[in-house]
C-alpha cells in the first residue's frame, strides 16, 4: 500500500475510529497538544480578551466623560464670557450715549447763551400722576428760551418710535403744569428711526438727525 492510499485510509476511517476507540482518541489528542490549544486554555484567552476589552471601553467611557466635561465646561465659560462682554459694551454704549448727549448739551448751552443770548434750561419735574410713563417718575426736558419764545427739546443718542410718543407726553406734561405752549418742539439725536420720523411729522415735532441742521 502506497503513502497516498495511507493517507486516504485515514481520512476515511479515523473519524469513525475515533468515536469509537477512547485509546485511540487520547493517544491522538496527546499528539496533537502542542499544535493546537485546549478548550480550557482557548476560552481563557478569550475570557482575558474579552476582559481587556472591557477594560479599554470603559477607560474610553471615562475619558470620554472628562472631555465631555470639559468641553460643557468651556462652553459655559465661553457663554460667560460672551455675556459679560455685551454686558461690558452695552453698559460703555449706555454711558457713550449720556456723555454724548450731556456734551452736546453743554455746547448748545454754551453756544446759544455765550453768542445768541438764549436761555438754556435743563429741567427736571416730578410727574406725581404718571401723566408720562403710566407711572410716577421725573420728567426731563430742554428748554429754549428768548424773548417770549419757547422752544422744548430732546437731546438723546437715538430716538424710536416709543421715545417720540414719549416726548409728546412730556411737552404735553411741561403746557399742562406751566400753563405755557411751546412754540416749536424739537427733538436732536444722530439716529432716528425712519418709522420715528413719520410719527414726528404727525406730532409736530421737528426733527434734527445726522445731516440736518438745526436753527433758532
Amino acid at each position: 500500500m502506497t503513502e497516498e492510499e495511507i493517507k486516504t485510509l485515514i481520512h476515511q476511517e479515523l473519524p469513525t475510529v475515533l468515536q469509537q476507540d477512547r485509546d485511540l482518541r487520547d493517544f491522538v489528542l496527546r499528539t496533537v497538544e502542542n499544535y493546537y490549544a485546549g478548550k480550557q486554555e482557548t476560552e481563557s484567552r478569550f475570557d482575558q480578551i474579552l476582559a481587556e476589552l472591557r477594560r479599554d471601553r470603559e477607560e474610553q467611557n471615562c475619558k470620554w466623560e472628562e472631555n465631555h466635561k470639559q468641553i460643557q465646561q468651556l462652553l459655559l465659560e465661553n457663554k460667560q464670557l460672551n455675556s459679560k462682554h455685551d454686558s461690558t459694551i452695552g453698559a460703555l454704549g449706555a454711558r457713550w450715549g449720556l456723555y454724548s448727549e450731556g456734551s452736546f448739551r453743554n455746547a448748545l448751552k454754551g453756544i446759544l447763551e455765550d453768542s445768541f443770548a438764549v436761555e438754556v434750561l435743563h429741567l427736571t419735574e416730578y410727574d406725581s400722576a404718571g401723566e408720562v410713563f403710566g407711572r410716577p417718575d421725573q420728567v426731563e426736558l430742554d428748554l429754549l428760551i428768548k424773548n417770549g419764545l419757547l422752544i422744548i427739546c430732546e437731546i438723546k443718542s437715538s430716538m424710536s418710535k416709543a421715545d417720540i410718543y414719549t416726548f409728546e407726553r412730556k411737552v404735553r406734561f411741561y403746557q399742562n403744569r406751566h400753563q405755557q405752549t411751546a412754540n416749536r418742539k424739537i427733538v436732536i439725536s444722530p439716529m432716528v428711526h425712519p418709522r420715528a420720523k413719520e410719527i414726528a411729522s404727525e406730532l409736530g415735532v421737528e426733527v434734527y438727525s445726522y445731516a440736518e441742521e438745526f436753527r433758532i
